[in-house]
C-alpha cells in the first residue's frame, strides 16, 4: 500500500497510465492500469549557470558542421555500418507500431514460482474502471485467487507489447510486465562454475551466522538513506546554512583470515565493517561537521 493513502481510495487520486478491457475467454471487464511505483519523490536536478541562476537549454547540434538544427526537421536513423545509416520518417515508423487493441487478453494460468524472479519488470495496479464490469472483475480475480494461480496475457504500453503477469491482490490486481527470454543475459558470461568447495567448518559458522540474522523482510525498514541526505542538503542550503564536509578516513586493504572472520562475526553480529558504514550514511544526514585537518599515515597498505 502506498505510504500516505488510504487502501479503498488510492486509484480513485490518481490518473490511470493505461484503459481498457480484461478478457478471460467470453467475460470482459473495463479496466484501469496505474503504475505502482512512486518516481515523483525522486530527487531531480536541473543544470543551472551559476553566473544568472538560469537553467541550461540543451541544443541539438549537427556533429559535422556544429548548426544548430530544429527538432522538428530531425529524423531518426539506424546505424547499419560505421557513420552509414538508414534514415525513416514519422511514417514509416508509424506503420510498424503495435495498435493496442485496448484489451489485456489472458492466454493462460501457471503457478507462481514457476516464474524465475529474473523476468519481474514494472509492477502496476489494476482496477476496475467505472460501475460497469465490476462483477465479471471480481469473479475473474476470485477464481485465481482461489486456484492460486498467475495469469499470463498480453498488453500493448506505450506502443510497446508485453507480456505480462496478474495476481490477485488486495480488492484488486498487480500486473506485472515480464521482460522477454532474448533480454536476459547469459549467466555464463559472469559466473565462474569452477567454486571452491566450501570448508565444512566455515561452512557451518556461516549458517549459524545466518540462522542468528533471521528475519521477516518488512520493506518499511528500509529507507534510502543518500535520498534521505539529499533531502536534508537541499534544506539546510535553502536556508542559507554554509555547509563544510567533513573527511571520510580511507580504509585500508588487508588480507583477511576468513576462519577469523566468520568466528568474529558469529560473536559481534554486523562486525565493524557494517558499523563504519552505517555511521558514515548517518553523518551524511546530519549537519555536515567542521572540516578536519587532514592526517597522514605512515603505514603503507597490506599487500
Amino acid at each position: 500500500m502506498a505510504k500516505g493513502k488510504s487502501k479503498g481510495t488510492q486509484h480513485k487520486a490518481m490518473r490511470p497510465t493505461w484503459e481498457g478491457h480484461l478478457r478471460l475467454s467470453l467475460v470482459t471487464c473495463p479496466v484501469a492500469l496505474y503504475t505502482a511505483i512512486e518516481r515523483t519523490a525522486d530527487v531531480h536536478f536541473n543544470m543551472i549557470n551559476p553566473k544568472t541562476n538560469n537553467r541550461i537549454r540543451m541544443q541539438t547540434v549537427d556533429s559535422g558542421t556544429g548548426d544548430v538544427v530544429e527538432r522538428a526537421d530531425l529524423v531518426r536513423g539506424f546505424e547499419v555500418s560505421k557513420n552509414k545509416y538508414v534514415l525513416f520518417d514519422k511514417d514509416e515508423l508509424d506503420a510498424v507500431k503495435l495498435e493496442s487493441t485496448r484489451i489485456i487478453d489472458i492466454e493462460e494460468f501457471v503457478d507462481a514460482d514457476s516464474i524465475d524472479r529474473i523476468y519481474w519488470d514494472e509492477p502496476y495496479y489494476l482496477a476496475p474502471s467505472g460501475k460497469t464490469g465490476i462483477e465479471a472483475f471480481s469473479v475473474i480475480r476470485a477464481a485465481m485467487e482461489k486456484r492460486n494461480k498467475v495469469a499470463l496475457g498480453r498488453l500493448v504500453l506505450h506502443q510497446r507489447e508485453h507480456v505480462c503477469a496478474l495476481e490477485p491482490r488486495d480488492s484488486g490486481i498487480l500486473l506485472t510486465t515480464l521482460r522477454t527470454h532474448d533480454e536476459i543475459r547469459s549467466a555464463d558470461e559472469v559466473f565462474d562454475r569452477n567454486l571452491p568447495k566450501p570448508d565444512p567448518k566455515m561452512l557451518q559458522i556461516a549458517e549459524k551466522i545466518i540462522e542468528q540474522q533471521e528475519a521477516k523482510f518488512d520493506p518499511t525498514e528500509f529507507k534510502d538513506r543518500y535520498e534521505d541526505a539529499l533531502r536534508d542538503l537541499i534544506a539546510r542550503k535553502s536556508k542559507g546554512e554554509k555547509l563544510v564536509t567533513s573527511e571520510v578516513p580511507e580504509e585500508e586493504d588487508k588480507v583477511v583470515d576468513l576462519m577469523e572472520a566468520l568466528k568474529k562475526s558469529l560473536k559481534g553480529g554486523g562486525g565493524p565493517s557494517r558499523e563504519k558504514a552505517d555511521r558514515f550514511l548517518e553523518a551524511q544526514a546530519r549537519k555536515a561537521k567542521p572540516k578536519a585537518k587532514k592526517r597522514t599515515s605512515s603505514r603503507k597498505r597490506a599487500a
